[in-house]
């Protein structure tokens, strides 16, 4: 549990961002206003922010590198990727992901870039499964490579899979993610289903004009397996033009549904959860929808994200105000400092984001770069 500490003074090292140097002062001058704010609110959990809102979810980009090129995640002129020396090593994943879990998170889902192209990925789901109070450890992957890796992620103890899939149409995936291998990741799904996996969540990002024509066969692959589908409304991303009339809302993905499934049914929803889940009766699965742009959750976030350079990043959405972890770990910060740092940028985590149309024209980084 973070401590107050009564003294403004503590020892800090150089600690740098991944632009440019800043003195060790300006971390102190903000580790102070986060002291400043828990004395009046006499709030000793640094996972809580200014609104109430409990951080118990943290999602660790591992890698920025990726073997597709899907178009909502990936510029088409590419992106310049961080070096390797810049990117956190195992031990330093570990090391953050202890300090989360120690003050209440007890969920970590490994992201990227694709997290399987990381060659100690199974050595960094096993480190994570040490850590007490850690309830589960997830993956989001394209599915690639998951055949060959999957037997050795389940033993390092994998718990739950997210694959990402837009189409099921062999010759349409490879539009999307200017890339073959859209049998490797069917087989994958297979895989996982088979190794006990239960249920197989598959993200699908909807576009009008692009995939909307499949929603109803998606819906179908949960009539008899255990597939969680959740289509998620096309949000906005440096470099991947989103436009707003290519989105496509939850109402009208659950409208189109019910004309086929009239007896479509609600599920009940836990209070931290992004989708809202829908059943068709009979069948084995369910469907959901995440809603970020007609229908934010905010009021309910308790997600905290890592970018694979080792930032902090409070919201999805926001693009300024990263907190680079890795640098200060790197210059020697103790426990209590890298906790004043978490508690000061989650107490300035916003209401809410800025609006389907406004986050279109905001700061951000492309969607690999962050890691959903």
């Amino acid at each position: 549990m973070f401590r107050k500490i009564n003294t403004v003074k503590s020892i800090l090292g150089a600690v740098y961002s991944s632009t440019e140097a800043f003195v060790s002062s300006n971390v102190s001058r903000r580790v102070q206003r986060f002291r400043e704010l828990l004395n009046k609110t006499d709030n000793n959990d640094i996972l809580t922010d200014s609104f109430g809102r409990r951080h118990t979810y943290l999602r660790i980009s591992i890698t920025e590198r990726c073997n597709l090129r899907c178009l909502y995640c990936m510029p088409a002129e590419g992106v310049k990727l961080t070096k390797n020396d810049g990117i956190l090593k195992t031990d330093e994943i570990i090391k953050i992901a202890e300090l989360f879990v120690n003050e209440g998170v007890n969920k970590i889902r490994l992201t990227g870039g694709e997290p399987t192209v990381r060659k100690d990925i199974v050595d960094i789901i096993a480190g994570l499964k040490q850590l007490p109070n850690l309830k589960q450890v997830a993956i989001t992957t394209n599915g690639l490579t998951l055949t060959r890796q999957l037997p050795s992620l389940q033993y390092a103890g994998l718990d739950a899979i997210n694959i990402s899939l837009d189409t099921l149409r062999e010759n349409r995936f490879e539009q999307f993610t200017r890339r073959k291998g859209w049998s490797r990741v069917m087989t994958a799904i297979d895989l996982a289903i088979q190794l006990g996996y239960n249920p197989v969540k598959i993200n699908c990002v909807v576009m009008k004009g692009s995939n909307d024509d499949e929603i109803i066969d998606f819906v179908n692959l949960t009539k008899d397996r255990p597939i969680d589908v959740r289509f998620i409304e096309y949000m906005p991303f440096q470099g991947n033009e989103w436009k707003e009339n290519k989105m496509v809302s939850f109402k009208a993905m659950k409208d189109l549904i019910r004309d086929t499934y009239p007896d479509l049914q609600r599920l009940p929803n836990e209070y931290n959860d992004t989708s809202k889940a829908y059943f068709v009766p009979g069948f084995t699965g369910q469907v959901g929808f995440i809603t970020s742009m007609s229908d934010h959750f905010c009021n309910s976030c308790n997600r905290l994200r890592i970018t694979a350079d080792g930032n902090l990043k409070v919201c999805l959405f926001e693009g300024k105000g990263e907190v680079s972890l890795r640098d200060a770990l790197r210059s020697g910060a103790s426990n209590d400092v890298l906790k004043e740092m978490i508690g000061e940028a989650v107490w300035r985590k916003k209401k809410q984001h800025a609006g389907m149309l406004n986050l279109s024209r905001m700061e951000n980084r492309p969607m690999i770069l962050i890691g959903g």
